[in-house]
């Protein structure tokens, strides 16, 4: 590590380009940490649009109209504005009235969790659609076998229905997903200490604002690269063979 450090100094140094963030320690952390939370508020907004979008798609389906009502005005919500016009929304106009509502001196969330419920809510619309068209794909003779056997909605939804049409969204879900990792650096816009919060912090104390752009389209081709890598071995280690092939 002192070599490189070592390195970085001499190029700015002989030449000008300054990625201080490589060989200043105060800079470095604050890197890293920057680095921990886009890791946390990507890997908490994708376990939860996940999970949202595949009780979105079951509420779509329920035999309650009711429910499907409310699961298709969440999605032509969510969908249809702006994830950062959702999130300032949500920091500014509903944390405030939640906050005076329940009578708390202090707000009932931070931004860092505002930002997760931004992220999954907003991903999470996208994700119903998804599975809804994988579920659609899934053979009718398979649900009225199920029928057969005395499977209730939701046995049949979970053993038979989301397994299946899981695989058939794979890589709509996972080109989703790409996005909401993405998606995270709209939380500097609320002063989360992401990747891109910290970054500007550093370049406008050391005016080296090419040098840290460069340093962070580096790290997301690396991060999305590494994930798109892992998406695709998840897709074909639950292949079903001969399933959805033509």
């Amino acid at each position: 590590m002192i070599h490189v450090a070592g390195f970085f100094q001499w190029l700015n140094a002989h030449y000008g380009v300054n990625f201080s963030v490589f060989y200043d320690a105060f800079e470095w952390h604050t890197f890293v940490r920057g680095i921990a939370m886009t890791f946390v508020l990507s890997a908490a907004s994708i376990a939860g649009s996940v999970v949202l979008g595949a009780a979105g798609a079951f509420f779509q389906r329920s035999p309650s109209r009711g429910l499907r009502l409310c699961a298709d005005a969440y999605v032509w919500l969510f969908r249809n504005t702006p994830p950062l016009v959702q999130l300032y929304f949500f920091y500014f106009a509903l944390s405030p009235f939640l906050t005076h509502l329940a009578g708390s001196p202090t707000p009932l969330l931070g931004n860092i969790g505002w930002a997760v419920v931004s992220l999954i809510l907003f991903a999470g619309a996208f994700n119903v659609e998804i599975f809804r068209s994988g579920i659609e794909a899934v053979p009718h003779s398979m649900l009225e076998a199920a029928s057969s056997l005395g499977m209730s909605h939701l046995q049949t939804f979970r053993k038979i229905v989301m397994p299946l049409a899981l695989r058939i969204s794979l890589p709509a879900l996972s080109n989703n997903l790409i996005n909401l990792i993405k998606t995270t650096t709209n939380a500097y816009a609320i002063a989360v200490p992401e990747l891109l919060y910290v970054s500007s912090q550093i370049w406008a104390q050391d005016l080296n604002t090419l040098e840290m752009m460069i340093v962070l389209l580096v790290f997301y081709l690396g991060v999305i690269g590494a994930f798109v890598m892992l998406m695709s071995r998840f897709e074909k280690s639950i292949a079903v063979p001969g399933w959805g092939k033509q």
